[in-house]
């Protein structure tokens, strides 16, 4: 009897994961859908006074050159559009990989620069195709020498802070933990984008493209995660490798030459 019981849980979890997989499948399928309905609508010139009203929003009234808010706001948006620079980007990505080296995790480390490195790849691919202008009827509040279509700051953020994230996640116990930890990425996911378009450096759609396309490398990102986890490739989700301690049970575990 106590076979057939823990046979039959063996097999719920198992539903339950490839429950997983699909709704991830359907977030990318979404991602890409919408981010192409956006491109299309951008190509076809209908979003751009929608873009100028919300770009217009964020201007004292009467001077364009003037960002609403005080000044601290101003430096503010500078200081939170840097953590979409690829310099930021590239040293948070390399001190995650430096982490799961020390914790001998070299499938995560690998897939962590390959995720990030073929994101930041995508967006200058992506603004390469589209070669879409930057605002250009205000002073710009940071300094642009690419493309404006898709941002590239955004989708950058996107890719590094939630594959990050996710990955942070996967090792975290409690799904409380891994709920704060992803809420957080996604926060500053959408600050940075945000910082974007106060600045006047791109249009309100580049940056809605640039979280799209983020998101969906992101997520698809997530799911070969999932399969690499199976081969123990990738460290498995706490959760589903010990069930007991997604309840706040956690304990020191040594397995295939890493450590949680």
């Amino acid at each position: 009897m106590s076979d057939v019981r823990t046979s039959s849980l063996i097999n719920l979890l198992r539903r339950n994961i490839e429950i997983g997989s699909l709704l991830l499948l359907c977030v990318i399928v979404a991602a890409v859908w919408s981010f192409a309905e956006l491109t299309d609508e951008v190509l076809a010139g209908a979003t751009l006074g929608l873009d100028r009203d919300i770009l217009l929003a964020m201007r004292m009234p009467g001077d364009l050159s003037d960002p609403i808010g005080s000044v601290h706001v101003e430096e503010m948006a500078r200081d939170l559009t840097a953590l979409g620079g690829t310099v930021v980007i590239t040293g948070v990505t390399l001190i995650a990989a430096g982490f799961f080296l020390m914790r001998r995790s070299l499938g995560s480390m690998v897939y962590l620069l390959v995720a990030v490195g073929g994101g930041i790849a995508l967006s200058s691919i992506g603004k390469e195709i589209f070669d879409r202008p930057r605002p250009d009827f205000l002073p710009h509040g940071s300094l642009v020498y690419t493309a404006s279509f898709p941002s590239g700051h955004s989708m950058m953020a996107a890719v590094a802070y939630l594959t990050l994230g996710a990955l942070i996640a996967r090792v975290l116990p409690q799904r409380r933990q891994k709920a704060y930890v992803l809420s957080i990425t996604i926060t500053l996911t959408v600050l940075v984008g945000i910082s974007r378009v106060y600045l006047g450096v791109h249009w309100p759609t580049d940056v809605a493209a640039g979280w799209l396309a983020g998101a969906a490398w992101a997520v698809a990102c997530m799911l070969v995660a999932r399969i690499l986890s199976r081969k123990g490739h990738v460290e498995p989700d706490a959760c589903e490798a010990y069930p007991s301690e997604g309840r706040g049970h956690a304990e020191v575990r040594k397995i295939g030459g890493w450590s949680e």
